[in-house]
């Protein structure tokens, strides 16, 4: 379906006004008008754009506070933005590949962080068999922190297991986490025990919950000073400094947000039964459901959701989200037809 403005808690589809569970949008930044007008303001300061290398003559100040800022947050030494998270994956991924023997991924983790020659880390629910030998290696372990269709961080246990002749490098998605999950609504990456691990990086698109069009890269000071001297990171264009400059003057309206949307959880959450069609956390904004049949029949009750083919073209899968900026009202149109639909 086509629309002609950006969905906020409502659609309009042909005329027609319908609410809006769907995107990524989870702190309702994109369209909250007081968000907006930080944008602008970083416009007027800093243009539209900025098409220059980071390592270019001019350098804008931005840059510096803005990721100064999002370490700090991140508990992590030093990051790096660039224009996407998916390039923020592939520039981690290729700088590994240079250094590191094998690959592996937990299920589910995004093509982003995925480097063409990854095995999988579980084998029928056990660990590769290369992993358990004496060989000694440096590896990568790729992983979403929440990965699509699932509403919990995955088990890093099973990293104990692992022979210790291995050296592991965790690299840990968090697009879907970041700005929402975490004790301070910063994601999980801090949290991840480090004990069996040489290092873990963190890569994350921006464009979620934190309503920035970029990406950014995590971890200790010196891989991140490796990043920025690649080709590939010298040769790029930042991104945007305005919205930067945005992320810097609206602390306040990221709290407030994250707020609303706990409150919103709690709300929804309070009274509903959802059975084992649903897959859902009641601290996180995204609720699954498999059924070919619900999507169509919550469109028949003048209610739209994220609806898509995943992870396969077979597959369909359908996905409730709330967001910071539904009010009450949204929340018991929505309850009251999942109860109906029971």
């Amino acid at each position: 379906m086509d629309v002609t403005k950006a969905p906020n808690s409502e659609i309009v589809l042909d005329t027609k006004s319908m609410s809006y569970f769907g995107g990524t949008s989870y702190l309702g930044l994109a369209t909250l008008p007081a968000f907006q007008e930080a944008v602008i303001n970083g416009i007027k300061k800093w243009g539209t754009a900025y098409g220059s290398s980071r390592h270019a003559n001019v350098k804008l100040d931005v840059y510096k506070d803005a990721e100064a800022l999002l370490a700090s947050q991140l508990h992590t030494e030093a990051c790096v933005t660039v224009s996407s998270g998916m390039l923020a994956g592939k520039l981690v991924v290729d700088y590994l590949s240079h250094s590191n023997t094998r690959f592996y991924h937990f299920p589910h983790t995004h093509p982003a962080i995925l480097s063409p020659n990854s095995l999988p880390l579980l084998i029928d629910h056990k660990l590769h068999p290369s992993l358990l030998t004496d060989t000694i290696e440096n590896i990568v372990i790729s992983v979403d922190a929440i990965s699509t269709a699932h509403v919990t961080p995955p088990d890093f246990s099973i990293l104990e297991y692992i022979s210790k002749q291995k050296q592991i490098t965790l690299l840990l998605d968090e697009s879907h986490s970041i700005g929402i999950t975490g004790e301070i609504g910063m994601g999980i990456f801090s949290s991840i025990p480090t004990t069996h691990l040489h290092q873990k990086i963190m890569v994350a698109s921006l464009g979620k919950a934190m309503g920035l069009p970029g990406g950014l890269i995590a971890g200790d000071l010196s891989f991140i000073q490796n990043i920025t001297s690649t080709v590939m990171f010298s040769t790029a264009s930042g991104m945007s400094p305005a919205y930067l400059e945005a992320y810097l003057q609206s602390q306040a309206i990221y709290k407030n947000q994250k707020a609303k949307l706990k409150e919103n959880l709690r709300y929804f959450f309070d009274g509903l039964y959802l059975d084992d069609r649903f897959i859902f956390n009641t601290h996180y904004p995204n609720i699954y459901n498999f059924q070919p049949e619900f999507y169509n029949a919550l469109l028949k009750k003048n209610i739209v959701i994220t609806h898509f083919n995943y992870p396969t073209p077979e597959s369909v899968l359908s996905r409730i989200v709330l967001s910071a900026n539904h009010s009450k009202t949204d929340i018991d149109i929505l309850k009251h037809t999942l109860k109906t639909l029971a």
